[in-house]
């Protein structure tokens, strides 16, 4: 390479494959109609769009994304606000519900099966290298850099991993590591995690991302389909026969981790339960919040629903429209209602002399006069009726909706309705 010469980036020989087919079942009520991946975050995203964002932002245009429990509403939302990739310039997303298109008889029976189901789209798009992602977690990512470690260590897999406390591993797909970075065990949920080498009290747990060259992981797919015994798991086969058999290499997130700052910590959260979906939600609202949302430098790109500005009304005592270290978004009409420390969906309407306080209430809720919600987190669409009080009394709570172990309330439609007709 000539003195000066920028390397090619590694992410235009590459694709993201996005596993998006779960649950999320510790979510409960919130993905009685949707897949975890789609399920709102942040006043305008789906948590899938994290994903999507930091591969297109980190140089990558071909994507395939596996869908199947109730996938209607993250295809929707894939077709609305992710279209904008174009054949001609060589670009790609596709949409890959599970369709039984090996035989008859089978949907995707786990994460492997899932790539192993498509291989002749993936053969289509012409890659050197296969980046598998998991379309549930809340972060912003460089694939790039990990492309480039994967190369650059001769790695026949690359696995992202973040450095947790010992304590709490147990969880996660836990690694061991040699000085050198190569995965010498791989232990999924392991009762007594391994620590690090330079750290015994943290350990490194596995994120879900992790890097092929597409040769390989075609060979290694084709026989993991033909072995009877296997889960078609990455986690649970194929990671570790590499580990046991090849070269398996640990990148550690901090090293590319896009933070707004160079002094911000490494932010990731799996938003898996109510608990920390509230929680994620309500940190955007601090002052300066670990994840920027309002960093144009690494967008999160989402569909942008056309909508008029948030519109806040009355300004009386006791009936004062306000939002204090909040988050409202577009076609909003705050009507004397005061909000503090809470997020504010789409389309959200509140009526006056209600209060919201560490409220996360999802697109187009309604929420009736001298209702009164704190610490909750409210579904899509739902009609709060007036004078409903939630977040004071956890017993009364307790007998309508679902409270966490963490006291957030989480209020839906069919709670609602089972209420009023009791």
């Amino acid at each position: 390479m000539s003195a000066g010469r920028v390397p090619e980036r590694l992410s235009r020989r590459a694709m993201a494959f996005v596993l998006a087919g779960g649950r999320g079942s510790r979510l409960h009520e919130l993905t009685d109609r949707r897949a975890k991946p789609a399920v709102h975050f942040g006043g305008k995203a789906r948590i899938i769009d994290f994903a999507l964002s930091n591969a297109l932002n980190s140089g990558i245009r071909k994507m395939a994304i596996a869908t199947q429990y109730k996938a209607h509403s993250l295809i929707r939302h894939c077709q609305r606000g992710w279209n904008f990739f174009r054949a001609e310039r060589n670009e790609y997303l596709d949409i890959l519900p599970a369709s039984q298109r090996v035989d008859e008889v089978h949907w995707y029976q786990g994460t492997a099966d899932a790539v192993f189901q498509n291989i002749d789209i993936i053969d289509s798009y012409g890659v050197d290298h296969v980046v598998i992602l998991a379309g549930d977690h809340v972060y912003k990512m460089d694939y790039e850099a990990m492309l480039r470690h994967h190369v650059e260590a001769g790695a026949d897999v690359t696995v992202a991993c973040l450095t947790v406390p010992r304590a709490d591993a147990s969880g996660f797909g836990v690694m061991a590591v040699d000085g050198a970075g190569r995965i010498t065990e791989f232990m999924e949920k392991p009762a007594d995690p391994p620590g690090l080498p330079d750290d015994p009290a943290q350990s490194l747990a596995s994120m879900g991302i992790y890097v092929f060259d597409w040769p390989l992981l075609r060979r290694l797919l084709q026989q993991d389909a033909a072995d009877p015994q296997s889960h078609r798991d990455f986690g649970r086969d194929l990671i570790p026969a590499l580990v046991r058999g090849g070269r398996a290499v640990a990148h550690r997130f901090e090293d590319s981790c896009v933070r707004a700052r160079p002094d911000a910590p490494a932010y990731w959260r799996d938003v898996g339960t109510l608990d920390a979906f509230w929680q994620a939600n309500i940190d955007l609202t601090d002052f300066d919040p670990e994840l920027d949302l309002y960093d144009t430098n690494w967008p999160i790109w989402t569909y942008a629903e056309a909508v008029p500005p948030a519109k806040f009304i009355h300004d009386e005592e006791a009936r004062r429209g306000l939002a204090v270290s909040s988050l409202v978004c577009g076609g909003c009409i705050i009507s004397g209602t005061e909000v503090r420390r809470s997020l504010l969906f789409t389309g959200v309407r509140t009526n006056s002399y209600a209060a919201l306080e560490q409220a996360v209430v999802l697109p187009e809720a309604q929420i009736g006069r001298h209702a009164r919600l704190r610490r909750v987190v409210v579904d899509r669409g739902v009609n709060v009726p007036a004078g409903l009080v939630v977040g004071e009394d956890p017993e009364e709570d307790a007998r309508w909706f679902r409270v966490t172990p963490g006291g957030v309330t989480l209020i839906t439609q069919p709670m609602l309705d089972r209420r009023a007709g009791a």
